[in-house]
């Protein structure tokens, strides 16, 4: 008999980031260039951002696919939603919503994780990231540079290729739908 697996509870991690509302959408919504508060991975879509679309986060050398999911909403310039899988993982995806508010002349950022499985890999390395995106997408908006992390990773880039699973490979992870899940599995 397979156990119900527990669901983390909802994660919310907010930033105030000393940017106009439309700067920081428009750097956390770029699809043509390496973004460092995403580990320098660079977002891929077929057909833009835009619910219902596949999108995957892939390495700077286009060979790798690191996160691959689903748009659940894109609502510019306030919210993105998607379904998140590692591809380094087995663990069944969640959901990541990217919430904007403008708020004394500036933004409001929550980054806010659902549906993991209570102490998977995935809700782990989500929970852990949280402080990372934040601080470079705030460093990147206010100062046009990420944070040192961001530019460590930028550095580390090589590295994490070469230490990529064969599994990754970003022909693994068609834009097309196709038979892996990216479907994000409710509890209940």
């Amino acid at each position: 008999m397979t156990e119900t697996p527990k669901y983390a509870k909802k994660s919310v991690h907010r930033t105030y980031i000393e940017a106009p509302i439309e700067t920081v959408w428009s750097i956390l919504v770029a699809t043509d260039k390496p973004l460092p508060f995403f580990f320098g991975a660079i977002c891929d879509t077929a057909d833009g951002l835009k619910p219902g679309v596949r999108m995957r986060m892939v390495h700077p050398n286009r060979k790798i696919a690191m996160v691959v999911g689903e748009v659940l909403a894109f609502e510019p310039p306030y919210r993105y939603s998607h379904t998140f899988k590692m591809t380094n993982l087995k663990d069944d995806p969640c959901q990541v919503t990217y919430e904007l508010r403008e708020k004394d002349g500036g933004t409001q950022f929550d980054l806010i994780i659902e549906g993991a499985i209570e102490g998977s890999d995935l809700h782990k390395q989500m929970i852990g990231a949280q402080d990372f995106i934040a601080k470079n997408l705030k460093s990147l908006a206010e100062k046009g540079k990420p944070a040192f992390s961001g530019t460590m990773v930028t550095v580390m880039s090589p590295i994490v290729a070469m230490m990529s699973k064969k599994e990754q490979r970003i022909e693994n992870w068609p834009l097309e739908p196709g038979s892996e899940n990216l479907t994000l599995v409710k509890e209940g």
